[in-house]
């Protein structure tokens, strides 16, 4: 998920569980509208319209010109015929030759002028398809992700986008050279001998039949096919990415039951798609071999009786092939097609999603910020019918260090969510020196805080590429001075090329050192305001002394919001939130809280009972 460069100083942000991937719902689910999805393609391709036009026409013109070879050769058929019995016109076999070389050399240029423009074109177009999910991403809600999976997406990205590209490529030149050649070769059938081109029409109409019927079956088995495709790269990116918790708790038989599910129905949508799409291939052949059959018996009668010449059998045995093999291509481009459509169906899906609101209209900007924070009657719930904030209202004064405690689900990362705004509030107000923050872009509204996050987040890439993150001109005294604030800078220094160490699956890093690296990167940041969502969660009683006189040294002047379990690590804070509920329980510093006993007293106290 591609996330704005402040919220990439720690890692994801917590979120509601996602529903659980891999069960059955595709499985009844009727295909959508495949005309309708191939017009959103089209027009979204208006772009490359001249240039598929252009290949088209290389492709009808190539395909025109090699029909004519039949009748040349029909006609150097009748010439050696007659010769037979006198002398063979060898000029005129050889000038004919030469004419059906070049005409089948230009016929060649043609369809590879065709399929070069079409490589150029899709390659384009898949190219920008990513783009535009990219940053179609970077506009999406993060609601929108607490309902799809990341692998889902990935699969958008990747193997529907692929599909589309590789059917541009392959099956538009396809079709249109095969509707060519169909057209083509039937008319010219009809100018050669009409009845042989009745007899060959009637015999491919059965083959027109079941084709037009395993299609209709056909549609809504590839629609199901890229879904649940989609569904398994969603669980399988969620399996190995908690790889050590499944095995942790032996969930090894469950996991494997759950894709051995989403597989088997992926399983039977492909083999069905494949197999009724397989059947078109034989059928075609079949239908083929039979128009040769009826052409050869049919014309042996006709040239018996001296109706037609044996150049002209010669000739539509060629026209026949013609006539027939196009079938079998153009089911095969419309299968290819109709895969193309459901994946473009989900591609469209994504980017019609609804976005964040637009803000190029917002011409305030906070830069000078002094640090004073109001919630006022803030209400908010990931979803309308579940509020988890209910009626959350504070002043924070520029320069105080406000520690967030409470239970699990009291709403503590919820806050600096909306501080943050990644999500929407569902009424009231929250203000930054007196601005409301949805009256700021949520680009100004990043760049006013430094963030560090419980769940650690590092890319491949040199530790000094990790550490300034999308911070520019950064010197290596700035580095290493934030690096030996939290005890980090030693470890680096034994690294094999230190600060130009790349951090891949080969360099092994703790848990403490990763989040100490996150640690100096929001050091590094230097924004006016700071969260701390469980900083120091991840790193041993030792180490947290170091990080927390740094992260004390970084919150001078500075309001900052510390979220922690560990009670004993914000008794220094200005100010307490104590949360339940997602509502204040009580709000004062530490002794105010623990004297009177008291939700925060229970809380305190419980980190100590033995």
């Amino acid at each position: 998920m591609i996330k704005n460069k402040n919220t990439l100083v720690g890692a994801n942000t917590k979120r509601p569980p996602i529903a659980p991937r891999g069960n059955n719902k595709f499985h009844g689910e009727k295909p959508k509208d495949f005309k309708k999805t191939w017009k959103k393609l089209i027009n979204y391709s208006k772009r490359y319209v001249p240039f598929v036009i252009i290949a088209i026409v290389c492709a009808m013109v190539g395909t025109i010109i090699a029909l004519i070879g039949p009748k040349l050769l029909s006609n150097i058929t009748d010439i050696i015929t007659a010769g037979l019995m006198s002398s063979v016109d060898t000029s005129a076999v050889s000038r004919l030759c030469i004419i059906m070389m070049v005409m089948y050399g230009i016929s060649w240029i043609l369809n590879f002028s065709q399929h070069y423009i079409m490589a150029t074109v899709t390659q384009k177009l898949s190219k920008r398809l990513r783009t535009d999910i990219i940053e179609k991403t970077n506009r999406l809600p993060f609601n929108y992700f607490d309902k799809v999976s990341y692998g889902d997406v990935l699969s958008r990205i990747t193997n529907d986008i692929d599909t589309i590209g590789m059917t541009l490529n392959q099956s538009i030149g396809m079709l249109v050279s095969s509707l060519t050649l169909f057209f083509g070769s039937l008319l010219m059938m009809f100018i050669t001998n009409y009845i042989l081109a009745f007899t060959a029409v009637a015999t491919s109409l059965l083959g027109f039949i079941l084709m037009s019927v395993i299609m209709k079956h056909s549609q809504k088995h590839f629609s199901r096919q890229q879904r649940h495709l989609g569904a398994i790269n969603g669980h399988v990116e969620e399996i190995y990415s908690g790889h050590i918790v499944v095995k942790a708790f032996n969930a090894e038989e469950s996991s494997k039951a759950d894709f051995e599910r989403i597989n088997r129905h992926l399983r039977d949508s492909a083999f069905k798609a494949s197999a009724l799409s397989g059947l078109m291939q034989p059928l075609m052949t079949f239908i083929g071999n039979l128009g040769y059959v009826a052409v050869c018996i049919i014309g042996a009668l006709l040239a018996f009786n001296g109706h037609i010449s044996f150049g002209v059998i010669v000739a539509f045995m060629i026209y026949v092939r013609l006539f027939t093999n196009p079938l079998s291509q153009i089911a095969q481009a419309f299968t290819s097609m109709q895969s193309t459509a459901a994946a473009s169906e989900r591609v469209f899906e994504y980017l019609n999603a609804d976005e964040l609101e637009n803000e190029s209209h917002k011409t305030k900007v906070l830069t000078n910020v002094k640090g004073d924070v109001e919630f006022k009657n803030v209400k908010f719930g990931y979803t309308k019918d579940k509020i988890i904030i209910k009626d959350f209202s504070l002043k924070v004064k520029a320069g105080q260090k406000i520690a967030i405690v409470g239970p699990t689900g009291a709403g503590k990362t919820t806050i600096v969510n909306l501080l943050m705004r990644f999500y929407e509030i569902n009424s009231g107000d929250i203000l930054i020196d007196g601005i409301p923050i949805d009256e700021l872009t949520r680009e100004n509204v990043h760049d006013l805080f430094c963030m560090v996050l419980q769940d650690t987040w590092l890319f491949e890439g040199t530790v000094r590429e990790n550490l300034v993150y999308s911070k520019k001109d950064v010197t290596d005294e700035e580095l290493e001075k934030a690096c030996k604030a939290v005890g980090i800078h030693h470890f680096i220094r034994t690294l094999p090329n230190g600060y130009d160490t790349v951090l891949d699956d080969k360099t092994t890093l703790s848990s403490g050192q990763k989040q100490q690296l996150t640690i100096a990167r929001a050091m590094i940041e230097n924004a006016p305001l700071l969260i701390l969502d469980e900083a120091t969660s991840s790193v041993d009683t030792r180490t947290e002394r170091i990080i927390q006189s740094a992260m004390d040294e970084l919150t001078v002047g500075r309001t900052s919001f510390v979220i922690a379990h560990r009670l004993s690590t914000i008794k220094n804070a200005d100010l307490i939130l104590v949360l339940k509920d997602g509502d204040i329980n009580s709000v004062g510093t530490h002794d105010e809280l623990i004297s009177p006993g008291g939700f925060y007293a229970e809380l305190y106290n419980s980190q100590f009972e033995s």
